[in-house]
């Protein structure tokens, strides 16, 4: 390799070597809207984020209703003798086994002692009701306990009118409980009522809802999003990421350089559903905002640490408050010992730089030697 085509490389190694120097300042604007929070404050905020990404977007409807145990699934505990109750085994609200021994039953039946009989339970289930007390007398015409079973439920919405053309059997609702609010539950539309509400101007939609863990019981109030339709590939992200009004909608968007550290960003929100919003601008897909903890950081100010404590330890030289890059009459300033206005303020240059600084000269002065031995040698070859 001769010295012209050494010069090129000699140049992208000294430009490698000052790009950290080179490096555009934060702007005012990004630095104004930046959150940096210690480890500390991370796990105060209970802070979590999510990737914006390109889902299966659904379009929902809402409506309120109640759940409702299956008629079919419900069944009574009855004596076929008259007698009286002399020993419960269950109590309201227990769960029992079909063919469990309930209730001992003593009957009128001549006998020291009466002869007597134990009724079980016919379905397994939830003791939804008890009628009697023990040593009441009971009749064969009368219900001793009623057992439901709630391992599968209805949940009843009072759907519009105009919007039940628009459902079809087979759609499927998230349905949210008041007193579970941790909880989803996925429902499917099994039929819609024999009649509608002429005063309220609904009609029942019933869904079939399974409830394996026995949390769902009858009368519940239920809020529903039942699905219309879906559109695939569409931006979104979860509804709780957004913060401010309707007139300005942002989110917290982690920080790809700065750990701990949050930017307010604007976005443009389309249509949205009981989960997610679709984002029409202001994020790209693997952006991860901020869900859990955004509204505690709009709160927050400037956070506990400094743009130029986090931008000194990412990148391991020392910055100005504002996040720009320290210049180099404020690090002759420094070196020289002289005071003035624009002077760096955190002190003496440290080793690295100085090394860095050092190198970044020794390299200059190779790529002029370099120059004129190819200078003299185009010379020499010129000659006659």
């Amino acid at each position: 390799m001769n010295a012209f085509n050494f010069a090129p490389l000699l140049a992208a190694v000294i430009f490698a070597s000052l790009t950290p120097a080179l490096q555009a300042a934060v702007s005012p604007e990004k630095a104004a809207a930046t959150v940096i929070l210690n480890e500390a404050g991370v796990q105060n905020l209970k802070i979590q984020t999510v990737e914006a990404e390109e889902i299966d977007f659904e379009e929902t409807v809402f409506a309120l209703g109640r759940i409702q145990a299956i008629p079919e699934r419900r069944a009574v505990v009855a004596s076929r003798v008259a007698g009286r109750i002399m020993e419960m085994k269950t109590v309201l609200g227990t769960l029992v086994e079909a063919g469990a021994d309930v209730a001992r039953l003593e009957s009128r039946q001549p006998g020291n002692p009466p002869p007597s009989l134990w009724l079980k339970a016919p379905t397994s289930g939830l003791v939804t009701s008890s009628e009697t007390r023990i040593g009441e007398p009971v009749d064969p015409d009368k219900a001793i306990l009623e057992i439901t079973d709630l391992s599968e439920v209805y949940a009843v919405a009072r759907l519009p009118e105009h919007l039940a053309g628009k459902i079809k059997v087979g759609a499927s609702a998230h349905i949210h409980v008041s007193a579970l609010p941790e909880e989803t539950f996925e429902g499917t539309l099994l039929r819609f009522g024999t009649a509608a509400d002429s005063a309220s101007g609904t009609i029942d939609a019933v869904f079939s809802l399974p409830n394996p863990n026995l949390l769902l019981r009858p009368n519940l109030r239920a809020e529903f999003s039942i699905v219309l339709s879906k559109r695939e590939a569409v931006m979104s992200i979860p509804k709780s990421a957004l913060q401010g009004d309707a007139l300005n909608r942002f989110v917290y968007i982690k920080d790809y350089d700065l750990p701990h550290a949050f930017v307010k960003s604007a976005v443009q929100i389309g249509a949205s559903n009981d989960r997610f919003a679709e984002v029409l601008g202001g994020l790209i897909v693997g952006d991860e905002v901020v869900t859990t903890g955004a509204y505690s950081l709009a709160f927050a100010g400037k956070g506990s640490i400094s743009l130029k404590e986090a931008l000194d330890a990412a990148h391991g030289h020392e910055h100005n408050e504002d996040g720009s890059e320290v210049s180099t009459a404020q690090k002759k300033s420094v070196t020289t010992g002289i005071v003035a206005e624009h002077a760096h303020p955190y002190g003496p240059l440290s080793i690295l730089t100085l090394f860095s600084l050092a190198s970044n000269g020794l390299l200059l002065l190779l790529l002029i030697a370099a120059m004129r031995n190819n200078a003299a040698s185009t010379g020499e070859s010129q000659k006659p």
